[in-house]
């Protein structure tokens, strides 16, 4: 069972909701939340963020009806690592998450850690999840037993399957170019806590996002009356990409394009029924990216313009993404926020705004409340730290980021891959750098020795950190993270 915060702290979260004048509004029922995550679409991938090739009409209305925001990052720039820290709050070291969890693994997210969709059901709320979970696929792991009410989607990634980039189906007759591919097996998908069909081919795959969007509209269809938290997680545009006939062919960008039409398309059908139904003003609508794109994969990835490298690193292509958030009445339309937020951000803020009460197990989150409310002078988060496979690679202050020497992937030292294929990856070792991000949004030029104090005082706030979180790359273990899930036989 999951353990319960004391009273104490119960009221003070009250008390931070009250002070917003949110818990005592006119509404009599608490808003509903809805997180749309889109998978692997990069920096650039949104029209209002500067996207070439293809429209994204929906977003762009989320955007100028709600805010955007332009220095957002996620906690790990890969698959399950970004999901844990989205719904615990947490950096992904914390939890014990980290990389991409295979089909094979025998973790996942631990039951003593605290959802956001369990700690919005203590509060009454209707839970669902309508897409990739991918933070572990054994049934001690899944969404039932971590606080949703209604589960359909895959358990993890929709490459983890035994089928040739190209499409076709492998066996040992004709996987000697990949025969590490036979060993994923059929990849499932899931209603509750069983299988009830197989994806096996790219036909397959074009449906995935018209089923969690038809799965997530009949969901708040059935519970528009009472309060609701909807996760929409999407497989898409993680290869390989799939899109339905509605949008096959309708970018200038391909068939990624194309991709990323189909989830505005999304986008659009969610805010459509939430106005039907006149949700739409009480409803929280968070719309973001797990990472940044997989580059290698040349037209068949985004892009993350003007960012540095992409998903796989934490240069700022990697975990800096997309983020736009509607909440009409609460947020003034049209707003760009450029303070350093994060995902890890979204519980302790959903928490405030809803009266929620916190995890019991220490967070890294802040609430970003006062951001949403335009309040002059918030600043909740002016640090973040860059971890990555329990990797201290990198640190933010305000504009200031110091680099700290690690071997990370390289996308510009080949040719990306095409229609499907994957072009070689390759590692290369980065020493030392300093770049001021307002003027270097790139991270191209290195200002560390022009700079000895900023670098001092990073360099100090590292080293707290690695007393809390350890260091792979000074060998230092780290006291504050706590385990992933085993399996329980």
């Amino acid at each position: 069972m999951k353990r319960t915060r004391p009273l104490q702290k119960f009221v003070l979260s009250l008390a931070i909701g009250s002070s917003f004048g949110l818990l005592s509004c006119s509404n009599k029922q608490p808003p509903n939340i809805v997180i749309i995550l889109a998978d692997d679409q990069g920096y650039a991938d949104v029209g209002c963020y500067g996207a070439e090739g293809f429209q994204t009409p929906n977003l762009d209305k989320m955007a100028a009806e709600g805010m955007r925001f332009t220095d957002f990052y996620v906690s790990q720039a890969v698959c399950s690592a970004s999901r844990a820290s989205l719904l615990t709050g947490c950096y992904s070291e914390r939890v014990g998450i980290s990389g991409a969890l295979m089909p094979w693994a025998e973790t996942g997210i631990n039951s003593k850690e605290t959802t956001i969709a369990e700690m919005l059901k203590n509060k009454g709320y209707t839970t669902g999840i309508f897409g990739k979970w991918h933070l572990g696929h054994h049934t001690q792991f899944l969404p039932l037993q971590n606080g949703f009410d209604e589960y359909l989607g895959l358990p993890y990634s929709n490459d983890m399957w035994p089928v040739d980039f190209n499409g076709e189906a492998l066996t040992a007759e004709n996987a000697d170019l990949r025969p590490w591919k036979l060993r994923y097996p059929q990849l499932p998908l899931i209603e509750g806590n069983e299988k009830v069909a197989e994806i096996k081919t790219l036909d397959d795959q074009a449906t995935l996002t018209t089923r969690y969007t038809n799965r997530a509209v009949q969901f708040i269809e059935k519970n528009k009356d009472k309060p609701f938290f909807l996760y929409i997680p999407h497989s898409m545009p993680h290869v390989p990409l799939g899109v339905s006939d509605k949008f096959k062919g309708k970018s200038e960008n391909g068939l990624y394009g194309d991709v990323i039409m189909e989830i505005d398309w999304s986008v659009g059908e969610i805010l459509s029924v939430l106005k039907k139904n006149k949700l739409d003003k009480n409803t929280i609508v968070i719309y973001l990216s797990d990472n940044g794109p997989w580059l290698n994969f040349g037209n068949h990835a985004g892009s993350a313009k003007p960012l540095r490298e992409a998903k796989g690193t934490m240069l700022e292509g990697g975990p800096r993404i997309p983020c736009i958030i509607r909440w009409p009445v609460q947020i003034k339309a049209g707003s760009v926020c450029n303070n350093i937020a994060s995902s890890i951000d979204i519980l302790p803020t959903i928490a405030a705004i809803t009266g929620a009460q916190l995890p019991e197990n220490k967070i890294d989150g802040v609430n970003f409340l006062p951001l949403l409310k335009g309040q002059e002078g918030a600043n909740p988060r002016n640090t973040f730290f860059y971890y990555y496979g329990g990797e201290l690679r990198a640190i933010r202050k305000n504009n200031w980021k110091l680099i700290f020497p690690h071997t990370t992937r390289t996308y510009k030292e080949n040719k990306p891959g095409k229609d499907g294929y994957p072009g070689k990856v390759k590692d290369i070792a980065i020493e030392m750098e300093l770049h001021n991000l307002d003027k270097d949004i790139s991270e191209k030029n290195n200002v560390l020795e022009d700079y000895p104090e900023i670098v001092d005082e990073l360099k100090q706030m590292a080293d707290e950190m690695r007393k809390d979180l350890g260091d792979k790359l000074m060998d230092m273990e780290g006291p504050g993270i706590r385990p992933a899930g085993k399996i329980v036989e």
